[in-house]
């Protein structure tokens, strides 16, 4: 049996063990009978053209845990933000972990999808944007079937969240191999603000393929600023859906991190749909050894006076492998549209490979919209100068390095995250980086 095969037949044993409305039944349903007609997506599909997931979907994962891991702090505690107050949602093995959790329901919800997807009091905010933000294929629909736990996150009307939100994953090792399949739920009412970092983390050396699904509703005026750090070992493997939902007047910001995992797949898409929205998504990728990094992006500018902006850093060491797919669309109505795209690449070995696509598709004659990639390799030039002065060839390349991305790190808004990518660049790079970037 191979896994699609398995997770349709244990579909309706998932389904008894949850107490679900019949309104998510209803959905839940439809997306198990799309996953079965679609199946998993090939290279067949155009967006998948440079990713395969045969090596990955060939393990024979649990599609549950077989029982409750408990973890302690000291365990996990290198992989979050500690130097930060912070709401914390943590999961281990897809099940909450509450006494390693803080969440909260005073004046705001911070808590468990779990946790409302079958009460009467919520109804009204799953009806209106559970499923709502994605585009159907056969990834999202399996995580729709199985959704069940996740974070939920609503931000009422004129609510500034003081602390950072930390989302985090962890695979604890139970299984020899295991999957898992979160599911996020992120609304922010109007006039609101808040931020969030987001990690999913195995912590042995099993097989772990997460499939996880993010709807983010952004409401007029509201600001959201979102983190990804991607940092996983080399068996584990994540695809990764985010769909953005803006209203006029907000601004979204994603930063995704990616230094390391099996294969990572990210799929991100930002609908605007109103004017003066601002939708800016920026990203570094440090890979080496046969690992594979896959970014595809889409902006669908629908309305006037809007802007996007997309700034992807790749390096690429050994054998591994950069994708970067990037549509922007513009449509009829959507004039004095800016929008921005660049993806720039660093190869540093010559069996390392990119493959890069940006795309601009263009309804609208009154825009400004810009595109472009490059790839090469470090300046000899400037490693020379480097080296003149005294640095070490090895320092050298790292200070190229981290100034090639410098200006992605520039963005980050949370201190204490800015020096712990900083330190994790530095790491990856191989290098002791002794002072403030």
């Amino acid at each position: 049996m191979d896994l699609k095969e398995k997770l349709v037949s244990s579909f309706i044993a998932f389904e008894n063990q949850v107490d679900i409305d019949s309104y998510v039944h209803d959905i839940r349903t439809e997306a198990i009978k799309n996953f079965e007609s679609i199946g998993f997506p090939t290279k067949k599909n155009e967006s998948w053209k440079y990713t395969s997931l045969k090596q990955v979907l060939d393990t024979d994962y649990s599609i549950f845990p077989s029982k409750n891991t408990a973890l302690v702090y000291s365990k996990i505690e290198k992989y979050l933000i500690d130097d930060i107050d912070s709401y914390k949602i943590i999961f281990v093995d897809g099940i909450y972990s509450s006494h390693l959790s803080e969440t909260t329901h005073e004046g705001m919800d911070i808590c468990l999808m779990s946790s409302v997807l079958n009460k009467p009091k919520y109804a009204p905010i799953i009806e209106n944007y559970f499923n709502k933000a994605l585009k159907k294929d056969g990834i999202s629909d399996l995580n729709t079937a199985f959704s069940k736990e996740g974070a939920f996150i609503h931000i009422p009307k004129n609510k500034l969240v003081e602390k950072p939100i930390q989302i985090i994953h962890f695979n604890s090792g139970i299984e020899s191999s295991l999957m898992l399949q979160p599911r996020n739920l992120i609304i922010v009412d109007e006039n609101s603000q808040l931020q969030i970092i987001e990690r999913h983390q195995n912590l042995n050396e099993n097989e772990v393929l997460t499939n996880s699904v993010t709807e983010i509703f952004v409401n007029p005026k509201s600001i959201v600023d979102y983190y990804k750090i991607q940092n996983d070992n080399k068996q584990a493997s994540i695809i990764d859906t985010t769909s953005i939902v803006q209203e006029h007047n907000s601004v979204c910001t994603l930063h995704t991190f990616s230094f390391g995992g099996k294969l990572t797949r990210n799929n991100l898409t930002f609908s605007q749909k109103g004017e003066h929205i601002e939708s800016i998504m920026k990203g570094i990728t440090i890979i080496e050894e046969k690992q594979h990094v896959d970014h595809n992006t889409l902006v669908h500018h629908i309305k006037p006076n809007c802007e996007s902006h997309q700034d992807y850093k790749g390096i690429f060491d050994d054998s591994s492998t950069g994708v970067f797919n990037g549509t922007v669309v513009v449509e009829k109505e959507a004039q004095k549209t800016n929008a921005f795209q660049a993806n720039n690449n660093v190869l540093l070995s010559d069996k390392a490979s990119i493959n890069t696509k940006p795309q601009l598709e263009i309804f609208a004659d009154d825009v400004k919209c810009s595109h472009g990639c490059t790839i090469g390799q470090l300046d000899r030039n400037a490693l020379f100068y480097l080296k003149s002065r005294g640095i070490p060839e090895k320092e050298a390349r790292a200070l190229l390095m981290y100034g090639f991305a410098n200006n992605v790190m520039q963005s980050v808004k949370i201190p204490e995250l800015k020096n712990r990518i900083t330190n994790i660049i530095a790491a990856k790079l191989g290098v002791n980086i002794g002072f403030n970037l």
